[in-house]
C-alpha cells in the first residue's frame, strides 16, 4: 500500500511539494484548500521573493524558479531614505546575494505555483478534525457542497494553512502572538510610468515608513507602517486621510515620490488591508511524528525583511527533499517532520530574529537616521549575506516528480 501525505493549505509551500510529489507512483497525495476555485484570481497585494528564496528554489526544483522569474520583475536593490527625498542607503544586492530576488502578485504567485496541480487541489475543503498517533493521522473535513469526509491511517500531515490556521493550534495548543508595536498596512494601486517608484524602497517620516515597489503590470504595492502601543488595536482614527498624510509629511516637504504614494494610499482607502506587526513560536514537528508544519503556520514572524513567502519556498524545498527521500529508501514517513525541524530551526530563529531587530526604525520614538546608520556596518551586512546565501542545500536525492 502506498504511503499517505496529506497537504492542508494549496499556499505555496504546501503547492511547491505536492508539485514535488504529484508525478511519483509511490505515494498518494490529498490536497485540501479552504478557499474556493479561483479565489485567490485577485489575492492580496504584492510581494518580493527574497534572493535566499529564489537560490533555494533554483537548486532544488528550477522549473518552478524559471515560471516565477518568467512573470515577475527582478528585485536587485534596496534604497532607504526620508519622505522629503534624502537618501540614506542604496543597497546593491549583488553585494550580499548571490542572484536577484523578485516583484510579484500574489495572485501570479498563487497561480504559478497551483497551475501544474491539474486538478489534485480539492478547493473549498475545511478541515474540521485531525487526530495523530503512531499509528496515523485522522483527518476529517467538509467539501465545497457541505458533504462530510473522513480519512484515516495517513502516513504524513503537512500543516501549511498559514499562521492563523486551524492545524497549528489544535496540534500544539494556543500560542499568543508577539506585538511589536506597529501597524502595517497594504495597498495595491495603478500608477502612471512617470511615478517615481521601481525597485524596493523605503522612506521613513520619524517612525512611520512607506514601502513601494513596482510590479509586473505597473501596478505599484505600497505598505506603509506608524507605531502603537504593543497589543493595542489599530485607532480607528489613524485610518483617515488627514492623519495619514500627516504622518508621512516633514517639515521639509514629500518628495514627489512619496507625495505620489501617499495619493495612492490615501486614494484607495477601501482597499487597504490593516494589521499589526506579530510574531509567535517556531513549532515545525508533532510528537507524534505525523504533522509537519511549513510557512507561517510553523514560525509566524515580523514582515520587515518580506521572509514570510520566502521562508515559506526554503520550507517546502527541505520537507520535499526529506519526503522524497524517505520515500526513495522505503522508510516511514513519520521520521520527517523530526528531519526537516532539524534542519530548519536554526535557520527560521536566526531570520525571525533578524527580522525582529531591523524592525527598530519602525517602533515608537525611533530615529530613522541612526536606525539606518547601524544597518550600514559590517556587522548587519554579514547579516544580511547570511539571509540571503545561506539557503537550504540542493537535494541529493531530488523528488522525481520535477528531477
Amino acid at each position: 500500500m502506498k504511503p499517505v501525505v496529506a497537504i492542508i493549505g494549496a499556499g505555496v509551500a504546501g503547492a511547491i511539494v505536492a508539485e514535488a510529489l504529484a508525478r511519483r507512483g509511490d505515494v498518494e497525495v490529498i490536497c485540501l484548500e479552504r478557499a474556493a476555485r479561483g479565489a485567490h484570481a485577485e489575492a492580496g497585494t504584492g510581494l518580493n521573493v527574497g534572493p535566499n528564496a529564489m537560490k533555494a528554489l533554483a537548486s532544488h526544483f528550477p522549473q518552478i524558479a524559471a515560471r516565477i522569474r518568467a512573470a515577475s520583475l527582478p528585485w536587485r536593490r534596496w534604497t532607504t531614505g526620508l519622505t522629503d527625498g534624502t537618501i540614506l542607503w542604496d543597497l546593491d544586492l549583488a553585494t550580499v546575494a548571490d542572484n536577484p530576488g523578485v516583484r510579484i502578485r500574489w495572485s501570479e504567485l498563487y497561480r504559478l505555483v497551483r497551475e501544474p496541480l491539474d486538478g489534485m487541489v480539492e478547493f473549498g475543503a475545511s478541515l474540521e478534525h485531525a487526530s495523530f498517533d503512531a499509528s496515523g493521522a485522522t483527518l476529517r473535513w467538509r467539501t465545497a457542497d457541505g458533504a462530510v469526509r473522513v480519512r484515516d491511517g495517513v502516513d504524513l500531515v503537512l500543516g501549511c494553512d498559514g499562521r492563523f490556521g486551524w492545524l497549528r493550534e489544535a496540534a500544539f495548543g494556543p500560542s499568543p502572538p508577539s506585538h511589536l508595536g506597529i501597524v502595517i498596512y497594504r495597498v495595491l494601486f495603478d500608477a502612471a510610468p512617470s511615478v517615481p517608484v521601481d525597485e524596493y524602497g523605503q522612506w521613513f517620516a520619524g517612525p512611520n515608513r512607506l514601502l513601494a515597489f513596482r510590479l509586473p503590470d505597473g501596478a505599484i504595492y505600497c505598505a506603509g507602517s506608524f507605531p502603537i502601543p504593543p497589543g493595542d488595536p489599530i485607532p480607528e482614527t489613524m485610518k483617515d486621510v488627514a492623519t495619514l498624510r500627516a504622518l508621512y509629511t516633514l517639515p521639509t516637504g514629500l518628495s514627489p515620490t512619496c507625495a505620489a504614494l501617499v495619493d495612492g494610499i490615501v486614494g484607495h482607502l477601501d482597499q487597504i488591508h490593516w494589521a499589526r506587526v506579530q510574531d509567535g513560536p517556531i513549532r515545525y514537528a508533532h510528537r507524534s511524528g505525523r504533522l509537519l508544519l511549513l510557512g507561517d503556520a510553523a514560525h509566524p514572524m515580523a514582515p520587515t525583511l518580506g521572509q514570510g513567502a520566502t521562508q515559506a519556498i526554503e520550507d517546502a524545498c527541505v520537507a520535499a527533499h526529506e519526503i522524497a527521500a524517505a520515500l526513495d529508501a522505503r522508510t516511514p514517513l513519520n521520521a520527517v517532520p523530526a528531519s526537516v525541524a532539524a534542519r530548519r530551526t536554526e535557520r527560521v530563529r536566526f531570520v525571525s530574529r533578524l527580522s525582529r531587530d531591523a524592525s527598530d526604525t519602525m517602533l515608537d520614538g525611533a530615529d530613522p537616521v541612526a536606525g539606518v546608520a547601524w544597518k550600514r556596518e559590517p556587522g548587519f551586512m554579514r547579516a544580511l549575506e547570511r539571509l540571503y546565501r545561506a539557503t537550504p542545500e540542493p537535494a541529493t536525492s531530488p523528488a522525481r516528480a520535477l528531477s
